[in-house]
């Protein structure tokens, strides 16, 4: 029973493979092609089938009736030349049984070559297909023997993709011719009829590709013209086969023509920008462009200019006036038809008055800065034109307001016996800053001394202190204030600088040292520097520049030469 059924179903398929033949011709010449190319126009170059195959053979060998055979592997490699044709080396191999008596397995294997035809579409390929080889026949009563193969039949392909499809049928016919050992002895010859059905995937290698698309350009001589000005067009193809008919088309407003030529009539068009299409197609008479490859467009614009309106330029002289002065205003107008032109101006300040193409500007009244003038020109049919220009207002010259500037600094950290002392370390600095006051000789320096927080705190119990014991009438004296002092009082008695021209100050800056500032004339050093104290210079006096007593270097010789190596 399931023979038959199997039987039945391999000739249904085969029919139906042979019906789809010629509709898939019939759709070939009646579908429309899209206009991008698709798979069916660049079909592969190589194709590459694995799949299942169902084998129903026809054959008695010394009584054994060999019968379908459900287990089955065919593959095959197919190489084509052009769209349509191609070579296929096709195998296959068939065997349902396990070789024992109870299960005699059918074998069936060979290999064949021999020629396709494809008819590709955009997502389904028929094929038919010849192909001729060696077939090997076997099962458990007969050892295989060798004998040719033809095979003849078709299938049909649907497209996943450029490299997958799926193979959804392929039926074959084919017939294997076989010499068996006879019981009786001698050979016996065995002619085979099968029916073979198979499906599986394609993977898809290269393309054929198609032939190179038709190109069209066109041109618009003049692109630019005034009304009633006539304009040639030109259209420019290539790829062209010599051996197919060529039509060329035309499109667009007031375009006439044929062929590569065409005219435009301009004297209707209003004033714009106009588009025009051109077209090629080819092919056999009365079939052009019904390949996406055999017909292309283009297309090119021109304009339908207005008449010309004038134009201007603006300019003034001077252009920088002190305020109250005035300026030459001049404009120059031009029409390309040499139209009558009449001027006017503006200004965004101040006032403006003249005739023709000159005006007069006055700057009573304007602010300082630039000022904007425009000039306009107006010819007879109306159409204006503006151009743009300015004057500047200059404003009184203001000097720069000066400010301090803060100098080098000294530091007072490294004699811990006279921490307040301007040591030979600090002459260069305040020789600097003499130098600046030599040089500025209105300027003036302001010295502002500072002390660490270990003085400052010191200081803080010595104010205490001496409130408390008024009586004492001890004196306390801020180091920030000595330092300050006595930085000046080297600048007045070593480099020669007036007293009145160096201030001193103190700060609440937690260091060693006096920062020295350069305050020109005109400055404020109270509001430039902040956070600092005028020092009362008679509370406070200057400390010579003496070197230690005798009993203080007495002693720093011993102990430096306590701490020498004996020799």
């Amino acid at each position: 029973m399931f023979s038959r059924v199997s039987k039945s179903l391999c000739r249904l398929l085969a029919l139906a493979c042979v019906v789809a033949i010629p509709l898939a011709l019939g759709a070939q010449e009646s579908t429309k092609p899209a206009a991008k190319a698709s798979l069916g126009d660049s079909p592969s170059k190589w194709d590459i089938f694995a799949g299942y195959s169902f084998l129903a053979p026809k054959g008695t060998v010394n009584g054994f009736d060999y019968t379908h055979v459900n287990a089955g592997a065919i593959g095959s490699l197919t190489r084509y030349f052009n769209n349509n044709i191609g070579v296929q080396l096709e195998g296959d191999y068939h065997n349902d049984g396990d070789g024992s008596a109870s299960s005699p397995s059918n074998d069936f294997g060979g290999i064949s070559g021999g020629l396709i035809y494809r008819f590709p579409r955009a997502k389904f390929t028929p094929f038919v297909h010849v192909l001729a080889g060696a077939e090997s026949v076997g099962s458990y009563y007969q050892e295989n023997k060798w004998g040719p193969v033809i095979t003849a039949g078709g299938g049909l392909d649907y497209d996943i993709n450029r490299h997958w499809a799926i193979r959804l049928f392929q039926a074959d016919y084919q017939y294997t011719h076989e010499s068996f050992p006879a019981v009786s002895g001698g050979n016996e010859g065995v002619n085979f009829n099968a029916m073979r059905l198979s499906a599986g995937l394609v993977f898809h290698v290269g393309t054929i590709a198609p032939p190179e698309p038709v190109t069209v350009a066109c041109s618009a001589s003049p692109a630019s013209v005034f009304p009633g000005d006539p304009i040639a067009l030109t259209a420019t193809s290539t790829n062209l086969d010599p051996k197919l008919n060529a039509i060329y088309s035309w499109t667009g407003t007031g375009v006439t023509g044929t062929g590569t030529a065409a005219t435009v009539a301009t004297g209707s068009l209003a004033p714009g920008t106009y588009t025009v299409k051109c077209g090629v197609k080819e092919g056999k008479p009365g079939k052009e462009g019904l390949k996406p490859w055999q017909f292309a467009e283009a297309s090119t614009s021109f304009t339908v200019k207005a008449f010309e309106p004038p134009t201007i330029s603006c300019s003034t002289s001077p252009s920088t006036i002190k305020p109250g002065d005035t300026a030459t205003v001049t404009a120059t107008g031009v029409s390309p038809q040499n139209r009558p032109l009449t001027y006017s101006f503006s200004a965004t300040s101040g006032s403006i008055s003249g005739t023709g193409a000159t005006a007069s500007f006055s700057s009573v009244g304007a602010p300082t800065g630039p000022i904007g003038i425009t000039c306009n020109v107006t010819d007879d049919k109306g159409q204006t034109a503006t151009a743009n220009t300015s004057v500047t207002i200059t404003a009184p010259y203001v000097a720069p307001i000066p400010h301090s500037q803060a100098l080098c600094s000294i530091s007072f950290s490294k004699d811990t016996k006279r921490p307040t002392r301007v040591d030979n370390e600090a002459k260069a600095c305040l020789d600097e800053v003499a130098l600046d006051l030599q040089k500025q000789s209105d300027a003036k320096a302001v010295v502002v001394g500072n002390s660490n927080a270990k003085e400052k705190e010191k200081l803080a119990k010595e104010e205490k202190a001496a409130g408390k014991h008024k009586h004492l009438k001890v004196k306390v004296v801020d180091p920030a204030a000595e330092r300050a002092v006595n930085t000046k009082d080297y600048l007045v008695t070593e480099k020669g600088i007036d007293a009145s021209r160096v201030s001193v100050a103190t700060s609440t800056t937690d260091e060693q040292n006096a920062q020295d500032y350069l305050v020109p004339s005109g400055a404020t050093f109270a509001t430039d520097v902040t956070g600092t104290t005028p020092v009362d210079e008679a509370a406070v006096k200057a400390q010579p520049r003496k070197a230690l007593p005798a009993k203080h270097a007495h002693k720093k010789a011993a102990a430096k030469k306590a701490v020498e190596p004996a020799k």
